[in-house]
């Protein structure tokens, strides 16, 4: 297809096309998109009939191409030279030298849950197990779930976030977090289940967040800052070569 001097080839109807199409819809869409490659060159002919003076928009297109071809030769140099990888004492350092920037929005907790039907046997020793955190203690602790929990979880070793325990629990608090903070070991049980939650460490909202929840957010942060400080070292240098070779003249008034 041609339009003054402008052509539509079937290659490019092709790439255009999304796959999976039926014949009809595929027809529909390209019905669709000629119309619309239609339009927009009989817009810009008209356009350029009635725009008398091109300069700002000319300035303004190589202004666009140059910051495109920089940043893809960035992109490029990036790929090629900044080999040096971010290791987890990399993102460990970052993480503590940086504790301001890295704050929990909403409380995260340690510990231990397990909720069983109420018939279930041994509730005085689950109620001695769930509190300790002895390794016999759990070890008999999940011995016992293997037959009688419904849901069983120790993450006495990791952080979670707030809300994940909120929706185990058949309990609501005016300020949960507060509560959850106070009352490290809960007991509580409904017309079906009884439910044992230890809590063996908290953190509040605005404390540093857990370095695991964080992590993503250090490595991007860090990875952004290191090719920042790389690109200017390589503006940098271009421009000493540059003064270097006398490339660069000055036009006094």
């Amino acid at each position: 297809m041609e339009l003054n001097g402008d052509f539509l080839y079937q290659e490019d109807l092709q790439r255009a096309l999304p796959q999976g199409l039926t014949i009809d819809d595929s027809l529909t869409f390209a019905k669709h998109y000629i119309r619309n490659w239609i339009e927009d060159l009989l817009l810009f002919d008209k356009a350029q009939q009635n725009i008398e003076d091109n300069a700002e928009i000319e300035n303004r297109v190589r202004n666009y191409r140059q910051s495109l071809v920089a940043h893809t030769y960035q992109q490029m140099l990036i790929r090629q030279q900044l080999t040096e990888e971010i290791t987890e004492k990399d993102l460990l350092d970052y993480y503590t030298k940086n504790a301001e920037v890295f704050k929990a929005e909403s409380p995260w907790v340690k510990g231990l849950f397990i909720k069983i039907p109420l018939a279930s046997p041994k509730l005085n020793q689950v109620r001695q197990w769930y509190k300790s955190e002895r390794q016999e203690s759990i070890e008999n602790l999940e011995k016992y779930s293997l037959q009688h929990a419904v849901k069983y979880e120790y993450f006495h070793d990791r952080w979670l976030p707030i809300s994940d325990i909120l929706d185990w629990l058949p309990l609501k608090e005016p300020n949960m977090g507060t509560f959850l903070e106070k009352n490290r070991h809960i007991e509580l049980k409904d017309s079906v289940f009884w439910y044992f939650l230890n809590i063996s460490e908290y953190i509040r909202s605005g404390e540093q967040e857990p370095y695991e929840a964080a992590r993503p957010r250090v490595k991007d942060m860090l990875l952004n800052m290191r090719q920042v400080e790389f690109m200017d070292r390589v503006k940098a240098d271009l421009y000493q070569q540059a003064v270097k070779d006398n490339e660069i003249k000055y036009f006094m008034n």
